[in-house]
């Protein structure tokens, strides 16, 4: 008789499932039936002062998928309907722009995200920002940030960037070997790396970051220290690095279902975070300030993450494009995801809208913490101030806890993360849950 008991897989391995907390409540609680309350909060103003305004832009195109990709994009749209879907983006800005909780103010941040914003040209670029800052212009803006594939780049399309106003250019390197951008599906080679980064400090941008991921297919011990080496040699003004999850709209999830494995083949969660910790120490040792669980920074005084920073203080967010995510008075939503749909709404004359959910007070007081101890520090005063409420006695017990595991101290009434736990903070941010929220699926 054969013995049917599966071994299980080991307690740190990397298996399928997203590990990165960027929202809450989770978003499979978010509903189609929402959809209402989204109007309702774009129908008035904000009383009093409002918030910050966020700006964010999906561009869905690529070159290629990634293997290890979960978001919407495309690789198989023309120049036709690149444009189509551009237009349509200004068309829903347009609708948005006149609604009472957006008319007369301006974007304190603007962010480009995909896919790949340097995937358009430069006369689209600067087509469509032109356009974009006639319906909400951008001067009161203090960060404009604009995610880039190294090989879309070329000096003309990089003076096009800047000269559309932009302060924050990240580059995805993502790893300097060329086998291993090659297994992991990137469309860019190391080439390519050095010489759009020569060409972006020639440009002279305010702020350069680079990604990078910790536990890509086939990376090992000797590449991920190399990966730090080069990065040192770069020197950027921030490094953002992120732990490799295995969502199950990729590739390699895919192919883990056709083999039957429960097992993604990438490093186990104890050596990733192994090796974030030691690129940290790395940064830190050669003048950086680790600022979140994700990022270094060479001057923290100068060198700053507004979108970031804004959207974990409860600030305004409204995205264009499809899939995109908005938040809008305590409403959380998410654009139609298919680029159909999206046309389709937006060419009826309706807010694309998929899925929302409006939020208690108390609710928003918990996505405020669980994002802010992402930055390793959370100052018991704000929730004071802002929600009259004692963080430090309302999560007393998970707190404690937690602390007890060696993976916080309490300072000067502030929660402050040690190395260790702010290396593995998207798994801590459950226990803050509210007890109807706690599940395995958190996407």
């Amino acid at each position: 008789m054969s013995d049917t008991t599966a071994t299980p897989p080991p307690s740190h391995a990397t298996r399928a499932g997203n590990y990165f907390i960027s929202n809450y409540p989770p978003f499979s609680f978010w509903s189609e039936e929402n959809a209402a309350a989204v109007e309702e909060a774009y129908a008035t103003p904000h009383a009093g002062t409002p918030p910050a305004l966020g700006l964010y832009h999906h561009i869905p195109f690529c070159r290629k998928r990634c293997h290890f990709c979960y978001f919407r994009v495309y690789t198989d749209k023309n120049a036709d309907q690149i444009k189509h879907y551009l237009d349509s983006t200004i068309r829903e800005l347009e609708m948005m722009a006149r609604k009472p909780l957006i008319a007369g103010r301006r974007p304190h941040f603007i962010y480009f995200g995909g896919g790949t914003p340097s995937y358009l040209s430069a006369t689209q670029l600067v087509d469509l920002t032109d356009k974009m800052k006639a319906l909400l212009p951008w001067d009161a803006a203090e960060e404009v940030a604009f995610e880039c594939e190294p090989g879309t780049l070329n000096p003309g399309k990089l003076t096009a960037i800047k000269d559309i106003g932009v302060t924050r250019l990240s580059l995805g390197i993502e790893n300097f070997d060329d086998r291993i951008l090659e297994i992991n599906g990137r469309a860019h080679r190391t080439k390519e790396v050095y010489r759009a980064y020569e060409r972006i400090r020639a440009e002279g941008f305010e702020q350069v970051n680079i990604d990078l991921i910790a536990g890509m297919l086939e990376e090992t011990e000797d590449n991920w220290q190399v990966n730090i080496a080069k990065t040192l040699e770069l020197a950027p003004d921030s490094v953002t690095i992120y732990q490799m999850e295995v969502p199950y709209n990729t590739g390699i999830y895919k192919d883990m279902k056709a083999s039957g494995s429960l097992v993604a083949p990438i490093a186990d969660w104890e050596t990733k975070r192994r090796w974030v910790k030691e690129a940290f120490a790395e940064l830190e040792a050669n003048g950086y300030t680790i600022s979140s669980g994700y990022t270094a920074v060479k001057n923290p005084e100068s060198t700053k993450f507004l979108y970031r920073d804004s959207l974990w203080g409860g600030a305004d967010l409204l995205g264009l494009g499809v899939a995109s995510f908005s938040h809008a008075k305590g409403v959380h939503y998410q654009n139609l995801t298919e680029i159909e749909d999206y046309d389709a709404a937006i060419a009826a004359g309706r807010m694309p809208i998929k899925r929302a959910l409006k939020t208690t007070e108390e609710e928003r007081m918990i996505r405020e913490f669980i994002l802010q101890m992402k930055l390793g520090r959370v100052k018991a005063a704000y929730f004071r101030d802002k929600f009259g409420i004692d963080v430090l006695e309302r999560f007393a017990a998970p707190l404690a806890q937690i602390q007890s595991e060696g993976l916080l101290n309490i300072e000067d009434s502030a929660i402050v993360l040690t190395r260790d736990g702010l290396l593995c903070v998207d798994n801590l941010l459950h226990d803050f849950f509210l007890p109807h929220h706690h599940t395995d699926k958190i996407v």
